[in-house]
């Protein structure tokens, strides 16, 4: 892969990623409601769904959900469901939150950050289908494909980390301003209404 096609991957890497979507959605759910730990496990579980979706879609699965409309639909409100259950379930914590709420364990609340990220990731079959039509557009056929694959799979990851950690940040910065209970659990229905809306952007998708 030669410099001007890896440097035109990782532009559109970096603009789709900007872009809000579920994931984006997700993460600042995330940030806002448990912190930056959180976010950054929901974050790597995002990378590794991502990986995953691309083994997916050069299997031929994105060609199977492009000419399977039920299957295509299973898969996506599945996703939708699962994402809407998220956010339900955020604010109803949040609604129940008592002051000694960061007792909570917080290695289930991490692995469980980072289920919902790998999980929301996977179950967007559009995702898998836009792989199959973006990836091709920058590997070259008559060179080694594997080597391609590896160099595009890190680059997209290395985006989606850095510009989800910065909008991580910025979420967690939001949230260590307001320390009272009433203002996380304000938080707290914030970010799960973050979440609900990604579950209505993947829906509309």
């Amino acid at each position: 892969m030669d410099f001007e096609t890896w440097l035109a991957f990782t532009t559109a890497c970096i603009v789709l990623t900007l872009i809000p979507g579920p994931s984006v959605l997700l993460v600042i759910g995330q940030s806002l409601t448990r912190g930056k730990g959180a976010a950054m496990m929901c974050i790597l579980g995002d990378v590794i769904g991502s990986i995953v979706l691309m083994g997916l879609s050069f299997a031929g699965v994105g060609a199977i959900l492009a000419t399977s409309a039920v299957l295509f639909q299973i898969v996506k409100w599945a996703g939708v469901v699962y994402l809407a259950y998220l956010g339900y379930m955020q604010i109803v914590e949040a609604r129940h939150a008592q002051e000694c709420a960061e007792t909570d364990d917080q290695a289930h609340s991490a692995w469980g950050s980072f289920l919902a990220g790998t999980v929301t990731a996977i179950l967007n079959p559009k995702a898998i289908i836009f792989y199959m039509a973006f990836l091709v557009q920058f590997i070259n056929p008559q060179t080694d494909l594997a080597p391609q694959l590896a160099v595009l799979m890190l680059t997209s990851s290395l985006v989606v980390i850095v510009l989800l950690t910065g909008y991580a940040l910025i979420a967690a910065r939001a949230r260590m301003l307001f320390q009272s209970q009433r203002a996380r659990r304000r938080m707290g229905y914030t970010g799960g209404t973050f979440m609900i809306s990604g579950s209505l952007l993947m829906a509309t998708r």
